[in-house]
């Protein structure tokens, strides 16, 4: 088991406490997906030498899909690549708007080195790069401001190629920033992230007027690609969370954001996105229903993978792949798992692996399944999050506590009403 530090285990536990998947170290958890990471890899390491990869993912409420992708996001910033992670949604977030796409990745916008919000931080460091780089080419230990002019040119020429107005922006900001104007330099990073509403006297510094819109928006991810490159990520994992969402859309609605989503797919196949790796996720509802991807028919075409054969062979080059949950030797695995972190971590080590032993793991892992009606694919956050807030944590704390002695197994309805609100989202008359 890969060794984490005080720092590391105490974020993951105190997610799983919550019922939430961790940001990183992911591995440690890793069960059932193993399969997918030489793929996986193999798709990243293309993405980073200026491909584009698509890669729809399918599985039940409960089967991992967030896990699997923080799971993809994490061997990629491993890489230098940058990841965001989106999640759709009919007001916020509609994906046949595809400026709200643009702005949240913006806003989820992470590296190795940044947490979200990484945007102005990779802006900087393309620029600095370019301070270095003309520094470099005239063999000097700085470069001349015509000098480090000439190259900022020369790069911003390879922007244009996606958005003219990108690097009119970019030039703006750079000079607002040498002049110590930090009111217009906020604005014009602002406006190129895509946020609205930005003042109309710092648009005009950089001679442009409207705000990003739908087409200004994907020619933007072209340029937050080429910037992300300069600045030494080769480029960028993008989650699509939860699109199942577009089954309780408007019919209009929905039908715009499947077509969307089929221009994407287009797009990529015809290398306008260089070094973008696309990820969708999604329930099995949503890629086989009438209200889902069959709605249109050349997505449902793109997309189409065949499950009939048994999930051992699987093929996890096709374009959608399925994540086939939870069975109890699985929830028992992991349980083990989270037990060693939390030992390995605590002055009670050993009365912890003792009295949380494996059979006990089992036991807990039926019960918990049996409360939710036999529903083991769906258990994981719950078993996890009882696991670690009430019997874990009593075991490290209390010196008398013995969880088949003094812990009784209860899940709160409003938990229970929870899986059955997203378990049966789907299967909803809309």
């Amino acid at each position: 088991m890969t060794a984490l530090s005080p720092v590391r285990r105490r974020e993951i536990l105190q997610s799983l406490r919550q019922g939430t998947v961790p940001d990183g170290n992911l591995d440690v958890l890793a069960v059932g997906i193993d399969r997918f990471a030489t793929t996986i890899d193999e798709d990243l390491d293309a993405v980073a030498s200026g491909g584009a990869i698509f890669k729809a993912v399918r599985g039940e409420y409960g089967s991992g899909k967030t896990f699997f992708s923080r799971w993809v996001e994490q061997r990629a910033m491993q890489r230098g690549l940058a990841v965001a992670e989106v999640q759709i949604s009919e007001l916020e977030t509609p994906l046949h708007k595809l400026e709200t796409v643009y702005r949240r990745t913006i806003e989820e916008l992470r590296t190795s080195a940044f947490a979200k919000s990484a945007f102005r931080n990779v802006i900087d460091a393309w620029l600095y790069g370019i301070e270095e780089d003309a520094a470099t080419a005239a063999g000097a230990d700085e470069a001349t401001a015509e000098q480090i002019a000439a190259l900022l040119e020369q790069r911003l020429a390879s922007v244009a190629t996606a958005t003219p107005v990108y690097p009119m922006v970019l030039r703006a900001y750079r000079d607002a920033v040498d002049r110590d104007d930090a009111a217009t330099a906020d604005a014009l990073i602002a406006w190129l992230g895509g946020q609205p509403h930005v003042g109309a006297a710092a648009k005009r510094v950089a001679g442009v007027r409207q705000d990003v819109d739908h087409f200004l928006a994907m020619g933007f991810l072209q340029g937050l690609l080429a910037v992300l490159k300069g600045a030494r990520h080769p480029g960028l994992v993008l989650v699509i969370d939860e699109v199942e969402t577009l089954q309780r859309m408007r019919s209009d609605s929905r039908a715009k954001a499947l077509n969307a989503l089929r221009q994407w797919i287009d797009e990529l196949d015809s290398d306008r996105y260089p070094g973008l790796y696309l990820i969708i996720t999604g329930t099995p509802a949503f890629y086989d229903g009438r209200l889902g991807v069959q709605a249109l028919p050349p997505l449902a075409q793109r997309l189409q993978t065949d499950f009939g054969t048994d999930a051992r062979f699987d093929n996890p080059r096709a374009p959608q792949i399925r994540l086939t949950g939870f069975d109890l030797d699985r929830l028992v695995e992991v349980g083990i798992r989270v037990r060693d972190v939390y030992a390995d971590g605590s002055s009670e080590s050993d009365r912890i692996r003792t009295l949380v032993d494996d059979a006990y793991l089992r036991d807990l892992a039926d019960a918990v399944a049996g409360e939710l009606g036999g529903k083991v694919g769906v258990s994981p956050r719950i078993f996890l999050k009882k696991l670690v807030a009430d019997v874990l944590d009593r075991v490290d704390q209390f010196a008398d506590f013995d969880p088949r002695q003094h812990y009784s197994l209860t899940i709160a309805d409003s938990e229970k009403a929870e899986i059955v609100q997203a378990t049966s989202a789907d299967e909803v008359e809309l």
